[in-house]
């Protein structure tokens, strides 16, 4: 398993919250649940997303965006008073706000009323408007999921074309059906979505990929990264991993260093502090099986290198998860 695979795993899905929008211009939606990562499209009409203090950023019709960052943020039709960094005039009042899964109240803060519902997971004021906004949210937690949301600009967009465009259109579909097991299918369509998304934008020239995503690219650099995510546990040093990606231990030392940003051994101890403040918070095993899980050989060895890194002791760490 490479790095992107084994971050996006961490912020799998379960209980994908979908939400589809049918809007009239002027609209504006505004999304205050405090949720890490959100997926949006526009699968007809065009609008901007408007994070707070930020540019507004164009979205239009088979646009795939990301949004990451609990922070909240607005779409609407016209950036200009929604927000935006120097903008100006009179702002479009909010169709509705999302605070929560069943939390959206409209703009004057009062609860949706049942005929603002116009479906299943689709709310808007007629059926026949010439915008519909398609959003996924994700609660994705933890450290190893930190890694990828540091990795991520606040607003990213991606064109509705490639492998993006078919799952696009599958998800779409499936949005508005009640269907046994619909639950599970939508949170494999919404994971699908996030990983095909990050792809395609990692490939993007304007992008800039994390270093350990452009890493994953190089034979020796690459094998290596997929060796630590796959086996954190393993005794690894320079002169193994070197051994196992058939280089000098000169070689693999700075190469490993030059693309990644960082030696293999301090990459390797970031990555396994992350699985364990993950399983900490996660699990009630004794920091001693955590310990030995990802790579320490005992539960002191863990702990000191936990208070360096994160400033408290697992255990602590592990109540205030709780």
């Amino acid at each position: 398993m490479d790095a992107l695979a084994n971050l996006v795993q961490d912020v799998r899905s379960d209980g994908a919250l979908f939400g589809r929008s049918i809007l009239t211009p002027p609209w504006s939606v505004r999304f205050a649940d405090r949720t890490p990562l959100k997926l949006l499209t526009l699968l007809s009409g065009d609008g901007w997303i408007v994070p707070a203090g930020g540019d507004p950023v164009r979205l239009v019709a088979g646009e795939v965006a990301i949004v990451a960052g609990a922070a909240p943020f607005t779409v609407t039709d016209e950036p200009t008073g929604a927000g935006a960094a120097g903008a100006a005039g009179t702002p479009t009042p909010n169709l509705y706000v999302v605070y929560g899964p069943d939390g959206c109240v409209d703009g004057d803060g009062v609860a949706v009323a049942d005929d603002f519902r116009l479906g299943v997971r689709t709310c808007g004021t007629s059926l026949d408007g010439p915008t519909v906004l398609l959003t996924g949210s994700y609660q994705a937690r933890g450290q190893v999921s930190r890694r990828l949301l540091d990795a991520l600009p606040r607003v990213l967009v991606v064109p509705h074309e490639g492998e993006l465009c078919a799952v696009l259109d599958l998800t779409a579909a499936e949005v508005t059906r009640n269907a046994p097991g619909q639950q599970a299918v939508l949170d494999r369509l919404l994971d699908l979505l996030l990983l095909t998304t990050l792809r395609e934008w990692f490939a993007r020239p304007e992008a800039e990929p994390p270093a350990w995503y452009r890493a994953l690219g190089d034979p020796v650099v690459g094998h290596a990264l997929r060796l630590l995510h796959d086996r954190p546990a393993d005794p690894w040093s320079v002169a193994t991993l070197a051994a196992e990606t058939g280089v000098s231990r000169a070689t693999f030392a700075r190469r490993f260093t030059e693309l990644v940003g960082e030696p293999p051994m301090t990459y390797l101890t970031s990555w396994r502090l992350s699985l364990a403040a993950d399983l900490l918070a996660r699990t009630d095993d004794t920091v001693e099986a955590i310990a030995r899980r990802v790579g320490y050989v005992s539960g002191f060895g863990l702990s000191v290198a936990f208070k360096r890194v994160y400033g408290t002791r697992p255990s602590d760490h592990r109540a205030l998860a709780g």
